[in-house]
This record gives structure tokens, sequence and C-alpha cells, in this order.
């Protein structure tokens, strides 16, 4: 779930102290307890911010302010279904309360209840219509959910609101949006703002750096995750490194995945889940990290309060929030030439340094499975008929009309073939079965996977025959791992960093061929390619040649990349 931010608002770090004095005063106040509720949380200590919210209703039974925090709290420490309590209590208690919605929205996200986060935003929006923060929040929920109405007015709405400055909008569902790059800047700059008046700077670090570089890294995706996948390999790469001395910095819960394992093995482990934002800047700094690099940015769960408290010398921003940072307290972004060209440059905070190839490493030490019949995975058998097999595995918020429509008539124009999808939330399938439908396609053509364990779903992988990409986000872990299952990704590059890295896995590969520049060259591509079982065969045989000799997947070649750009950070 994204960070959510409908509440009171924040306010400067020493109003934390002056609650606490204000509480110590009028023990029996209930709103002084409430307001100290609020700054223990945003200051994420979650276990002060409970027991001020537990004060409060002792003394007021009932308030919905008191209740609201009080769910916030236990969403915090991932007891979701207590946190639902809560806020359907707050909701009831204080009925006509967009905030409380919102909130009472975000947790039914988290517990599964799809539809039901959806009726929950779509009653906030309904009190407060002129908030552009509430419209994203419901532009976002639909979007996951596949549900396209009003989706142009929505966005209108909130592309204008980032423009004009007139409300703070969560970056990373912001790069669903047609946005340009300019529109990207300004809507993190906006959210940088919030943090930065809600944190207390540490001293400036004096490290002494060694003959190793210590480097850090801070994500909540430190296991079977997409962050996890993508980097264990270049980790263990650095294990030997005589000039990195990796740390990694778990926001999230430990767990037991084989990935998890591996990561704890490749590098230093620091277990900083449910620290408060203070807490954990001082394990960063007391670690004497030189360069501290930011594994999650904008994307949700991280924690871009201990970032802004600036606990290393030099901070970065890499590889799993696709955009700027807008933040001060980040100095640079990692990226290629092809990602991050030169004219996007100037819409970026952070100094660009990029990789000599793709900036998106891989598990290159993974195996594939035996692939499961075609039969198991719902899929047609071939025959003289057909049976090609289109996939987009992306997330159901990169799904929209236009790339959908886009799929929809390269099936029209391939007899016997069928979308295989990555099933999505609530009634996110059966939504895109009656776009189908509505676009002259038998829904049936469309055919779901649900989520996987990563190893069954790389195995499944093997039966797709072509990925077809999404605009304006497009796929990037999901696109890494068609290409080593061997499918090819067909994909039209965008304007932004969101909508380039399929383009730059393609590029960095050599075959920039499968690199379109227009709509109508897309779906040309692909029915070519799905007519022509010949030619898919020779791609495919192409990809395997190119995936084993381009250097796309060389981990021990990208750690080395890895380590000549740290050292021209920390050392410029």
């Amino acid at each position: 779930m994204v960070q959510p931010v409908v509440h009171s608002g924040r306010r400067a770090v020493s109003e934390r102290e002056q609650s606490r004095a204000r509480v110590r005063h009028e023990p029996d106040n209930a709103l002084a307890w409430i307001l100290l509720s609020e700054d223990e949380l945003d200051a994420g200590d979650a276990r002060a911010g409970e027991a001020a919210a537990r004060r409060a209703l002792a003394l007021a039974p009932g308030h919905p302010e008191a209740l609201a925090r009080l769910g916030r709290a236990q969403w915090m420490q991932h007891r979701r279904e207590e946190a639902a309590v809560s806020l359907r209590a707050a909701a009831a208690n204080a009925p006509h309360h967009p905030g409380i919605t919102v909130w009472l929205g975000h947790v039914l996200e988290d517990i599964g209840d799809a539809e039901a986060a959806a009726d929950a935003y779509a009653r906030a929006y309904a009190l407060a219509p002129g908030e552009p923060q509430i419209a994203a929040y419901l532009l976002a929920w639909r979007r996951r959910l596949c549900d396209w109405r009003d989706l142009d007015a929505l966005a209108a709405q909130v592309r204008e609101a980032v423009r004009t400055g007139r409300a703070m909008v969560e970056p990373f569902a912001f790069l669903s949006e047609d946005s340009t790059a300019a529109e990207q800047l300004q809507c993190a700059r906006i959210r940088a703002s919030t943090i930065a008046r809600s944190v207390r700077p540490l001293p400036p670090a004096t490290h002494a750096r060694g003959e190793r570089l210590r480097v850090g890294f801070l994500s909540n995706g430190f296991g079977a995750h997409p962050t996890g996948l993508l980097t264990v390999a270049l980790f263990e790469a650095l294990r030997t490194s005589d000039a990195l001395d990796t740390h990694l910095f778990a926001l999230n819960r430990d767990e037991e995945s084989l990935v998890a394992q591996r990561l704890r093995a490749a590098a230093r482990w620091h277990d900083v889940a449910g620290l408060a934002h203070a807490q954990v800047a001082q394990r960063i700094r007391a670690a004497g990290i030189d360069v501290l690099v930011d594994l999650r940015g904008w994307g949700g769960g991280g924690a871009p309060e201990v970032l802004a408290m600036r606990p290393a010398p030099v901070q970065v921003n890499w590889l799993a929030y696709p955009g700027t940072s807008g933040a001060p307290w980040i100095d640079y972004v990692l990226a290629d030439d092809f990602v991050l060209p030169d004219a996007l440059a100037p819409h970026y905070s952070e100094r660009v340094v990029r990789m000599p190839r793709c900036f998106q490493p891989s598990d290159t030490a993974r195996g594939i499975p035996p692939a499961p019949s075609r039969a198991e995975c719902g899929l047609p058998e071939r025959s003289a008929e057909g049976g090609t097999v289109f996939c987009c595995f992306n997330n159901s918020y990169k799904l929209n009309p236009r790339s959908m429509r886009r799929a929809l008539a390269v099936l029209r124009e391939v007899p016997g073939s069928v979308l295989w999808l990555l099933s999505g939330p609530g009634r996110a399938d059966e939504r895109l079965r009656d776009f189908a439908r509505a676009q002259d396609v038998d829904p049936q053509r469309l055919v779901f996977m649900p989520k996987q364990p990563h190893a069954e779903y790389m195995a499944r992988l093997q039966h797709a025959d072509l990925f077809l990409d999404t605009e304006p986000y497009n796929a990037h872990t999901t696109a890494s791992d068609a290409l080593w299952a061997g499918c090819p990704v067909l994909t039209r590059p965008g304007e932004t960093f969101a909508a380039r890295v399929a383009g730059s896995l393609n590029h960095h590969l050599g075959m920039a061929s499968m690199n379109v520049d227009s709509d109508a060259a897309f779906v040309a591509r692909a029915v070519e390619l799905g007519r022509d079982t010949r030619a898919l065969a020779v791609l495919r045989e192409e990809l395997a040649v190119r995936r084993r000799d381009s250097g796309l997947f060389d981990m021990q070649g990208f750690a080395r990349d890895f380590v000549e750009a740290v050292r021209g950070m920390a050392l410029a």
C-alpha cells in the first residue's frame, strides 16, 4: 500500500516534543493525545502512536480521530485486520469525513477487499470532489481494478493539480498517467517538500573513507520481491569485492524465502523493520555508510524520511523507483544512456550517472523449472489453426484502454491466438473480458494466471511466445523475467524513464528491432510474428544467443561497472 497522507497534516518535528509536553500538562485532554499520536506516527514510531491513540480512546470512547490513528498504528505494525476494524469504526462514527474514509480504503486494499476499497475511495471523492489528492487515490485504485470509468476526467484533475502545485499526489501512482518528465519532477518535488518539513536532519557525516567504501542499500524489498529478485545476484557478485563493503538495511519483515536467505548471505544484514525513522537513520550513520542507495524511492513501504535525515554523505536513487526523486537529499540517480537520455536529464533533480550497460541487473543464478503442460496453464494446444500465446504479465495498474486496444487488435489479426495476463484484484479480470467483448474479441481468448511463486511463474513463462508491453508504465522486472525465460519483448519506448525500461533491455541486448516507434508498428510487428511460426522461432533463437553474449545478463561485469559508478560518486 502506498503510504497514505490524508490526515490532519504534518507539523514540524519540534512539535512532537511539544505534544509530549502538552499531554504531561493536560493528561485528561483527549485531543492532546490524538495530536501526540499523529506526531509519533509521522516519526515512524507505531508503538508510541498506538499507545497515545488508546489513551485518547480511554478518555473519549469512539472518537473517530483517535480510532483513525489507532488504525494507522496497527497498519504500520502489519496488523491489517485490526486496522480495518478500527478504521471501519472511525468511518462509521464520522461518515462525512473524507480523510478517514480514504484511510479505510488503504487498509481494505491491504486485506484484499479490493472492491470495498474502491467503494471507500469513491465515497471519499463524493464527499470532496474538489480534492485532487483524493481523486488521485480513486484514480490509482481504479487503474488497479481495470475500472476505467471517468478515467480521463480524474486523470485531467490530477495532472492539473500537479502542474499548478495545488496538491500532493503520490509520485509512484503518477507514473501510470500520460504525464511528461517535467510533470513527474513537479510531482516528486511536492512530495519531497512535505517530507522535508517533517524531519530534522542529522549533523553532517564525517566518515573517514578507507580502502573499501561502505555502501548501504535501504529497501523494504529484500526478499521474494522484485527488488530482491533483481539485485540478489549482483550482491553475490559484490561479496568478494575488494572495493566495496556492502550493507543491506531491511525495512521488510524477515522471511524464509530462498531469495532472502541468499541476500542475508551476500551482504551485511541490518534488520531495521519497525524502527522509528530516526532510529533507522542512526543505524545507518553508526555503520559508517559512505554511499547510501535508496532501493525504494516513492514506491511505497519505503522510508523517505530516513533519507531526508541525511545519514550518509552521498545518497543515490536507483532501480526501484523509475523516475526522479525530486528530493534535495538525493545526490545521484543511476541509469543508462537509453533509459535516461540527455533530453531527460533537465527534468531530474539528481546528477545523472550512467552505467555502460542496462541499469537493471537480474538474477542470473536462478534456474527455470520444467514447464507444466499448456492445459494446466489454461492455454490452447498448438495446431494448424493457431495457438500463439501473447502475454503481458505487468501489474493490472499498468494496463489501460490504449495498451489493451493495441493488444486486442493483435488478437483479431492472429487467429487462434490468446493473450495471457496476470490475474488482477477484485473484478479486474471480469472487466478486462468485458472490454475485450466490446472490442469484438472473444473474452475467452484472455487467459489469466493467478500469482505464482517465482520459480513456478518462470516455468510457465516458457509457454509464452511474445510479450506485448504497455505504456506509459512498461515492463521492468517482468521484461527481464520474460527475456531470461526466452520470450522476446515487444515495446514502444516512450518519453519518460518508466516508459523506457523494456526498451533499454532490448537495446542493450542488441535487439533494437523489438523497439518500435508507433502503435501501428507495434501491431504490425506482433501480427507478423504471431502468424509466422518460423520467424518467431528465429527470433527466439536470436534471443538465446544474445542473452548469452550481449553482456545484459553478465552480473560479474555489472558488478565491476557498479563498483566504478559508486567510487565515482563517493569520490567526486
